[in-house]
């Protein structure tokens, strides 16, 4: 079977959480396509690589730059969206930063529940805010693809306040949505399931090579964990023009897990 080869040349790229995980395969292939690629994240050095994401997509041949950014604060969202103006402006914004912590509603503490949705609710919406306005004073269209979860539409043990933020992406990609059509931004969002990062404690190497009847794996039809390789082609699906009538979406890549 092919891979989708979407050209990006001439586009920049913005993704957030890109230092690792699916953030840093994202920026890769958008890298590979063409595109100038803005790395952000709080710091620059991956969890599951050796090379900092933006070297990564240099030393391929790719233009790429990092940017320091805390997603929860919103002046740093701004000034990165503004810095994407030296590559032309930003075409295409990757709300993916993450925050897991897992933990019962009869336990988790505010200070838990207040840096999960900072991240996850808070992050994403105000990257998707300063990104659409600066898309708007440009009179540019563009397109945001935000990272939600199986999470966005199922409840899991353990964790009702990562569930809760992931279902806050949701619906804040579908209003954004409604709200941005008319300035011909499209706003999509991408649902991992059960993806091999660091990002998931317990998920190493190791792990990944568990048979089917891993507790985590059983409710997956493919039967195994996804990896970020997995991932990345539905964020460049949703950035091209083949995705140009295609807004509001959540598109699941969990093996099946929804069906379940």
């Amino acid at each position: 079977m092919g891979r989708l080869e979407p050209n990006f040349e001439g586009e920049t790229v913005v993704v957030t959480g890109s230092a690792s995980g699916i953030g840093r395969e994202v920026a890769t292939r958008f890298g590979e396509a063409g595109a100038a690629v803005i790395v952000a994240d709080i710091d620059s050095e991956p969890k599951d690589g050796d090379v900092p994401t933006h070297e990564r997509i240099e030393e391929t041949g790719g233009t790429a730059a990092y940017v320091e950014t805390d997603v929860t604060d919103r002046d740093q969202l701004q000034a990165l969206v503004e810095g994407a103006r030296e590559f032309g402006g930003v075409d295409v914004m990757i709300n993916n930063a993450g925050l897991y912590i897992g933990g019962s509603v009869l336990g988790l503490t505010p200070e838990e529940f207040d840096r999960v949705h900072a991240v996850n609710a808070r992050g994403t919406y105000f990257g998707t805010q300063v990104a659409a306005l600066d898309m708007i004073d440009r009179g540019e269209p563009g397109c945001i693809i935000n990272t939600a979860s199986i999470s966005s539409s199922y409840a899991q043990f353990g964790q009702v306040q990562y569930d809760a933020t992931k279902g806050a992406v949701r619906m804040m990609t579908r209003g954004s949505a409604l709200e941005l059509a008319e300035h011909d931004i499209r706003v999509n969002a991408v649902a991992p399931g059960q993806i091999a990062t660091e990002f998931v404690e317990g998920w190493t190497e190791e792990a990944t090579e568990k048979a089917a009847n891993d507790e985590l794996l059983k409710p997956v039809p493919l039967g195994r964990a996804g990896h970020p390789e997995d991932l990345a082609g539905a964020y460049l699906y949703l950035a091209s023009e083949d995705a140009s009538y295609v807004t509001g979406e959540l598109l699941y890549v969990d093996g099946g897990w929804q069906v379940t």
